[in-house]
């Protein structure tokens, strides 16, 4: 994780696991689990297309992250600041 602004940000490495691993969940597959993002630095993340179907963004920073084509049904944005997503 690379450390920026006082906070932790997740890598690109990281954040792909846990969407390869959330589309395992998705799926009903083995390994899979939901993506559980609370209160994450996700700030100007690609998720052009992603299925996020259920995942937790609670609090999380998503400012400027590409959004488009994304499916968020039934994710959690409670607190998450969308601000130029």
């Amino acid at each position: 994780m690379e450390k920026q602004k006082g906070m932790i940000k997740m890598t690109g490495t990281e954040l792909n696991e846990i969407l390869r691993k959330h589309k395992l969940w998705l799926n009903n597959e083995d390994g899979g689990e939901c993506a559980i993002l609370i209160g994450e630095d996700l700030r100007s993340a690609d998720f052009m297309f992603s299925d996020l179907r259920g995942a937790d963004f609670s609090g999380a920073d998503l400012r400027g992250a590409d959004l488009s084509g994304a499916d968020l049904s039934g994710a959690n944005l409670d607190r998450a600041n969308l601000r130029g997503a």
